[in-house]
């Protein structure tokens, strides 16, 4: 116990003379909280299964170790065991999720800027996140990590409707990085699925919270109305932009996932009327989804959405500066093509990122008014969805607007 104590005391005085030196270096610069999209944070299991799916697959471990994202754990002849310890089940009566018996997740590095920067921790290339935006506060603007520049993480795998806890810890954060930087107000970094996590975030808090909290919100490829990627997820699967991982395989993980019934294209950007599934024999349009995840034996699609949808309807203003980011003119689907519904479909492209279609990447301009701070909003034209993190177009952006 006593242990503990000096430790605390220990770490007190630390961050407090690293705060000291943050306000010397960077006295009116907003401090930032780093707030990842789906598959941005770090996650972590521990085992103690009765029975798994192959001999080769590990039932117990003695502490927690990192399953996402572990390299070591997606090749060919480990990745069923991932998959049998990533999926979550789910119950449509508590509209609930939970994952596989004798399976223990958690999400690590609350407020830790490193969590969200790196997925590996071995920080091994593949799993780098929002490393070059960390490294460029660091040395360019003198930024301190703990201190100047947190992180955000949560489970991504779940809905917002399954991450309150989240958004009360991340008040808690953003109140703890003001007063450790002087009372400087903190700036939201936001990548993806990130944006709308904020902006459900901002919209729970009051107005004088937030002008005396929040400096703005920068995002970077936010998802406002979902993304006809989403379905595509759903049929076939995605490859999270390998060559060695089969879209099929990964598919049994991903469709899971309650997020993803949150993806998918919103009321609020897409017409009832508009196909975005085509057969010889059937078109598929938005108000045609349900039958869709029925008719691709994913039934439980539409009960993420049915969780998820009002809080795509709730597209009220966050009430704070917005800078809103994101690529243009790469090729992103907006329609699935089949002969037959059991067929590989055509992906039929648009314009978006890549990911994110481009009218849910303008989801932002909704916001423009004279009743609500400024909204700047910038295309990239050719940085896709992932590519924005470390673009030094991006970088020179953020960088300008925090050393104003």
């Amino acid at each position: 116990m006593r242990t503990c104590s000096l430790l605390n005391v220990t770490l007190f005085f630390f961050y407090l003379q690293q705060g000291k030196a943050w306000q010397h270096q960077a006295k009116e610069r907003s401090p930032v909280i780093l707030i990842p999209g789906d598959g941005g944070s770090q996650v972590e299991a521990k085992l103690n299964k009765s029975k798994v799916i192959h001999y080769a697959c590990e039932k117990v471990s003695n502490d927690y170790f990192n399953i996402w994202l572990n390299l070591e754990l997606l090749v060919p002849y480990a990745i069923g065991c991932w998959i049998d310890n990533m999926v979550l089940n789910y119950d449509n009566v508590t509209r609930k999720s939970y994952n596989q018996e004798g399976v223990d997740i958690r999400i690590p590095g609350w407020g830790d800027p490193f969590f969200v920067e790196y997925l590996d921790p071995s920080k091994a290339f593949p799993g780098s996140y929002f490393k070059d935006i960390g490294n460029m506060l660091v040395n360019n603007l003198g930024y301190v990590r703990n201190v100047s520049i947190r992180g955000a993480p949560y489970d991504f795998r779940r809905g917002p409707n399954e991450n309150e806890e989240f958004f009360v810890k991340l008040k808690t954060l953003v109140e703890e990085t003001y007063i450790m930087n002087n009372n400087q107000r903190v700036t939201l970094i936001a990548h993806s699925m990130g944006g709308p996590m904020s902006l459900l975030f901002l919209q729970r808090q009051t107005q004088k919270w937030k002008n005396n909290y929040i400096e703005s919100l920068i995002t970077l490829a936010g998802v406002w109305g979902g993304s006809v990627k989403a379905i595509k997820v759903f049929a076939i699967g995605d490859n999270l932009g390998t060559h060695f991982l089969r879209e099929s395989t990964l598919r049994e993980e991903q469709i899971t996932n309650p997020s993803l019934g949150w993806l998918l294209p919103s009321k609020l950007f897409w017409k009832d009327t508009e196909v975005l599934v085509e057969t010889a024999s059937k078109n598929y349009t938005l108000a045609d989804l349900q039958q869709y995840l029925i008719d691709i034996n994913v039934p439980n699609g539409w009960e993420f959405r049915k969780d998820t949808e009002k809080y795509q309807m709730n597209f009220e203003a966050p009430g704070v500066t917005v800078h809103c980011l994101h690529g243009s003119a790469v090729g992103t689907v907006e329609k699935l093509s089949y002969g037959k519904l059991e067929d590989y479909p055509k992906l039929v492209l648009g314009d978006g990122d890549g990911t994110v279609n481009a009218r849910s990447l303008k989801g932002c301009l909704y916001w423009q008014s004279d009743h609500h701070p400024k909204i700047y909003h910038q295309e990239f034209p050719g940085v896709d969805h992932m590519r924005i993190l470390k673009s030094d177009d991006i970088l020179n952006y953020i960088s300008n607007v925090l050393s104003v």
